[in-house]
């Protein structure tokens, strides 16, 4: 007899996120512990950026560190995620959706 392991990834659609408002230094702990809940017992994350309306240096590093490890898919970002991800070129890097739909059935 086999024991299964439960550390892996589990099947079925990956959770959304959807957080509203700014997003720095100060703010981000709650989001990160949040991603890495879901990151821990899904394998990866549907991040809904429509409501962000700012983020700095230290989201956009949660952000590439979660995806070095994870599934993260990034939907409806707001256009000022629009113009920091493509600033920095992160946009080539990142897997970004332009609607929530999308980002489930890829």
């Amino acid at each position: 007899m086999t024991t299964p392991d439960l550390r892996g990834p589990r099947p079925g659609p990956l959770p959304v996120i959807a957080p509203r408002g700014e997003f720095d230094l100060e703010s981000l702990p709650p989001l990160k512990a949040q991603i890495d809940a879901a990151v821990a017992t899904h394998g990866g994350v549907v991040l809904d950026a429509s409501g962000i309306t700012f983020a700095d240096s230290s989201f956009l590093g949660l952000l590439l560190a979660t995806h070095q490890h994870a599934d993260l898919r990034i939907a409806a970002p707001s256009p000022v995620l629009v113009r920091l991800f493509s600033v920095v070129g992160a946009d080539t890097v990142l897997h970004i959706h332009p609607t929530l739909q999308d980002a489930h059935t890829s």
